[in-house]
């Protein structure tokens, strides 16, 4: 009898290939799941894995097969209800199949496939072909900056970069290595020589030899340097080139008394998303939190998200004090600065023109790319009608209405749609 043994190799990420591929094809019903997720997650778990389910009807296979030809007219065996003619009601309560609560009233049911996605999965699926808005290469990219960053130890150098701690460990750990099989030794011979002189008849032509040899090895260990040029280190330093282009997201929060915890959670969501996204499709991008009620104020992130203050309404208190920040730290020339605010409108009356004002002087001959989220269920308040006469004089703004949760995902993709070229 003859044994076969199968030694190929199993194919490594095989099963990583197949679900890519399925991904990609059911890409749509996919991202749909994806983006309905995000309605009825809480704040805190928006960046976790997904299970999503696609009707079996989705993902069936289409097939060809050999039907019955002609008219037939057939009466089944064990039959005691029916006659010729007669028609057949659809039965009641649905399908047999396990789907669950999908079954439509006239009585039609599907199985449904689930299948989960891993975080990653699931933000790349998120902020697919979303990007910043014009941003831009600045006026550094006509220049090669580079800067010297550490990068470890090295055995040459010039004496001003010598690592004095570092070269002496090296000198000592080297004397020890050196020394430590000399001095058993010498140990050695010392005991067998006092041992020699404690005999009534001292050998002396082995005393002599003994003492030759104690000299020899004293004269070896004092030989060994206290430090030798092996044992130099030096601090090595690599120049690493600065980029080009550096970007910078102000997020400017209403806390204001009108914020109800309903509108301060959305407004979190769509932060929380814009965070996610310039964290996971950019580097060095810097992120400025702004809180303001009747005064502004920059905040850390933690007290962005979780901080119970509240009161008034003064808008422009958030625009002046950004305007301030980036003259005092993110040159235009330098940076391509961002800013996206989020408020439900309500504004003190006499202060929404100036927010305008300081808007179209100020801040948008500056940034970017300017996004203003108004989140009401009412009708657009005043600082909505102030922005929305700018819309014709700056391509760099936006304005978009959030209305209840299921909006914020398909906002925040209109806003951060990557443009056509």
């Amino acid at each position: 009898m003859a044994h076969f043994i199968d030694r190929r190799l199993n194919g490594k990420n095989k099963s990583a290939v197949n679900r890519q591929r399925f991904i990609r094809r059911y890409k749509q019903q996919i991202k749909k799941a994806v983006s309905d997720a995000i309605s009825q997650r809480s704040v805190t778990d928006i960046s976790s894995g997904e299970s999503v389910t696609i009707p079996k009807k989705d993902i069936s296979e289409p097939f060809f097969h050999q039907g019955k030809g002609g008219r037939r007219q057939i009466v089944h065996q064990g039959n005691d209800q029916f006659s010729p003619g007669d028609r057949i009601k659809r039965p009641e309560g649905g399908a047999s199949g396990s789907g669950q609560g999908d079954a439509s009233q006239d009585g039609e049911g599907a199985d449904e496939f689930v299948f989960s996605i891993s975080k990653e999965e699931y933000l790349d699926l998120l902020f697919e072909d979303l990007e910043l808005p014009n941003l831009q290469k600045n006026q550094l990219d006509k220049l090669v900056l580079y800067k010297n960053v550490r990068a470890g130890y090295r055995s040459q150098g010039v004496p001003s970069n010598i690592d004095i701690v570092r070269s002496l460990r090296g000198s000592l750990a080297r004397r020890v290595a050196m020394r430590a099989d000399k001095k058993r030794r010498l140990a050695l011979l010392e005991q067998e020589l006092a041992e020699l002189d404690k005999a009534p008849i001292a050998d002396e032509q082995q005393r002599h030899l003994l003492t030759e040899q104690i000299s020899e090895l004293r004269q070896r260990i004092a030989a060994v340097p206290f430090i030798d040029s092996f044992d130099l280190r030096f601090r090595n330093f690599q120049k690493k080139p600065e980029p080009t282009s550096k970007a910078v997201m102000f997020c400017l929060m209403d806390v204001s008394g009108s914020m109800d915890q309903a509108t301060k959670d959305m407004a979190k969501r769509f932060y929380i998303l814009l965070y996610l996204f310039l964290s996971r499709s950019y580097r060095n991008v810097e992120v400025v939190y702004i809180r303001h009620h009747t005064q502004a104020k920059e905040v850390d992130e933690q007290e962005f998200f979780y901080s119970q203050e509240t009161g008034g309404t003064i808008v422009s208190s958030a625009l002046k004090l950004m305007h301030d920040i980036v003259t005092e730290r993110y040159d235009p020339t330098q940076w391509n600065i961002y800013a996206a605010q989020a408020s439900d409108g309500d504004n003190w009356t006499d202060d929404s023109a100036p927010c305008a004002e300081l808007l179209a002087n100020k801040l948008l001959p500056l940034v970017r790319y300017y996004a203003y989220i108004e989140i009401t269920q009412r009708a657009h308040q005043s600082l909505w009608h102030e922005y929305e006469k700018l819309l014709s004089q700056f391509d760099n703004l936006a304005i978009q209405p959030i209305r209840n949760v299921s909006d914020i995902y398909p906002v925040f993709r209109e806003l951060f749609k990557k443009q056509a070229a």
